[in-house]
């Protein structure tokens, strides 16, 4: 049972027509942690109570760590639900969501295919975590379809815009992790542990015609808000102490507020899988990352942002070296030129009843369960 135990997630769930409660899940199990906490009068039930996990985010380490040692015994001991019983529900509230872009494998892919004859990296890349404000509202939980966006398209040989669905709508293969313990000041690299709660499987939903219409000069608006999905189960990060692995060399100075040279750095050796209509069609490396989360929630509050309990971050679209390990369509078909084979087919981009899932292993043995999602038809189409 012990990866079991290190393998405890946090989630809201419902049976039948019930009110969501918080729930941990075990393999595929469901202990119901918001009646047990409060039948074994623990001082924390109120916490735990549901429908949403922000609560217990809220309370700190301390905490989370007396639960996770009662969760530990309960699964063992316990009445467990099936989770095939079991209606997840989206397990915190969301408020505010941040997208970096920190993988260079990534980054640099992106930068060849719009940028051929210039330099991959944009000069500032090297020198702070690349991100952009998301649209919290939209964030939804796994298993959520996923409406294809309309929006203005504008391709180089057209004249003027036209209005319609999207003809390149993509996943992106992120990890995000969710924020418990709220900061008014900026949160220096050594205190990530006793700020964010968790992580989850993250697809960042994209139009890649409408994002390259709309995002000069401020980069990306409708071609991102219109979903993103996330796990319904949030690990722990304690559970991935056993994963964390030094981040790549970094060749460029930094600013002493991202200088982690003296404080162990840190990433996570996690390897996610893209699966579309069933069949895998690749496997990004998230230890290649070259930003740690650390260092994004570093510069992410540098300015005097605060942060409050259910802010989400995420990490980017996760990407390796080889074409195997891409986390995008745009990147796998390198721009529409590829086509991929999929259990439906052959894609460039995603059609009209595609269904997508990711998911994520840690080198620990842990897993992040898994984000899903299928795409229906434009609304304008209907």
């Amino acid at each position: 049972m012990a990866v079991a135990e290190k393998a405890l997630s946090y989630g809201a769930f419902s049976v039948g027509d019930g009110r969501p409660r918080i729930g941990v899940r075990v393999d595929d199990s469901v202990l119901d942690l918001s009646g047990t906490a409060a039948a074994h009068r623990r001082p924390y039930a109120d916490l735990v109570a549901g429908p949403v996990l922000n609560p217990l985010m809220a309370a700190g380490p301390e905490v989370w760590a007396e639960v996770r040692d009662d969760a530990r015994e309960w699964v063992l001991n316990e009445p467990l639900i099936a989770l095939s019983d079991v209606t997840p529900h989206l397990p915190f509230d969301v408020a505010d969501y941040v997208d970096f872009y920190s993988s260079e494998h990534h980054a640099t892919n992106v930068g060849r295919i719009f940028r051929p004859d210039g330099e991959p990296l944009t000069p500032n890349w090297k020198h702070l975590p690349i991100g952009y404000h998301g649209r919290a509202g939209t964030v939804v939980v796994s298993g959520t379809d996923v409406v294809r966006p309309d929006g203005q398209r504008k391709a180089p040989g057209d004249p003027v815009p036209t209005f319609g669905p999207t003809r390149r709508l993509d996943i992106e293969a992120e990890v995000g992790f969710v924020v418990g313990v709220p900061a008014t000041r900026p949160v220096p690299l050594a205190d990530l542990d006793r700020h964010v709660f968790g992580v989850v499987l993250l697809n960042d939903w994209s139009a890649r015609d409408i994002q390259a219409w709309e995002y000069v000069p401020l980069g990306p608006f409708l071609g991102k808000s219109f979903a993103t999905s996330v796990s319904a189960w949030v690990l722990p990060l304690a559970a991935l102490d056993d994963a964390r692995v030094p981040p790549p060399p970094r060749t460029e100075p930094l600013l002493p507020y991202l200088e982690d040279a003296g404080t162990a750095p840190w990433g996570l050796d996690l390897a996610l899988e893209v699966e579309i209509n069933g069949t895998l069609i690749s496997r990004p490396p998230f230890a290649s990352m070259y930003w740690t989360p650390a260092q994004q929630l570093a510069h992410m509050t540098v300015n005097g942002a605060t942060l409050r309990t259910g802010d989400l971050f995420a990490s980017g679209t996760v990407s390796g070296p080889t074409r195997e390990q891409m986390g995008s369509l745009l990147e796998l078909s390198w721009g529409g030129r590829d086509e991929i084979p999929t259990g439906a087919g052959k894609r460039t981009f995603l059609e009209d009843g595609d269904e997508v899932v990711l998911r994520a292993t840690a080198s620990n043995g842990v897993s992040l369960g898994e984000v899903r999602g299928r795409v229906l038809p434009s609304r304008h189409t209907r």
